[in-house]
């Protein structure tokens, strides 16, 4: 027969348990922060890779310049559904371009930028080249020029904005 010469102290087991919980949930939410902290370095990774250099040209149609346009690729290591861009702000020589002047195109689709709110079947992959395309008469004079990129991703796992900001010199051949 067994005797316990004192009861068990049950506090002191149940705050044992207790910390192991609270040691358990900080180690999982650190994990989960250090998982968010390599997404968002490999997000940035990509960020100098969004206007690809060497692509960038005017349009003309019927022999008249109406416009120009530039290779973009998405910043980010997975494919997006076209109606996951809430925004693409594009700049040439730090001027804004009006949003109804841009256009984006790939894979043979071309859209406006209000009708890549509905695009949900069609996706930008990561590595694809897309084009943005500025409806301007008269496209760029010829040399160089600065083209800025901003794209804002929504990316359902992230609780917060995926923006993205690019700026590169261009030449407009």
């Amino acid at each position: 027969m067994f005797f316990m010469s004192k009861k068990p102290d049950r506090k002191a087991h149940h705050d044992t348990t207790k910390e192991h919980e609270e040691s358990r949930c900080i180690h999982l939410i650190t994990s989960e922060i250090q998982n968010l902290k390599s997404e968002i370095t490999m997000i940035q990774m990509f960020e100098k890779y969004m206007i690809v250099e060497n692509d960038a040209a005017n349009i003309v149609e019927n022999g008249k310049v109406t416009g120009f346009k530039f290779g973009a690729r998405l910043p980010y290591y997975r494919g997006i559904a076209l109606s996951m861009l809430d925004d693409v702000v594009v700049t040439i020589d730090d001027e804004a371009v009006p949003k109804e002047q841009i256009q984006f195109s790939a894979h043979g689709n071309t859209y406006t930028l209000k009708e890549m709110e509905t695009k949900t079947a069609d996706r930008w992959n990561m590595g694809e080249v897309a084009y943005i395309i500025v409806n301007k008469e008269g496209g760029l004079p010829k040399g160089e020029h600065k083209i800025g990129l901003m794209l804002n991703m929504r990316i359902a796992y992230l609780p917060f904005p995926s923006i993205r900001n690019s700026v590169k010199t261009v030449v407009v051949a």
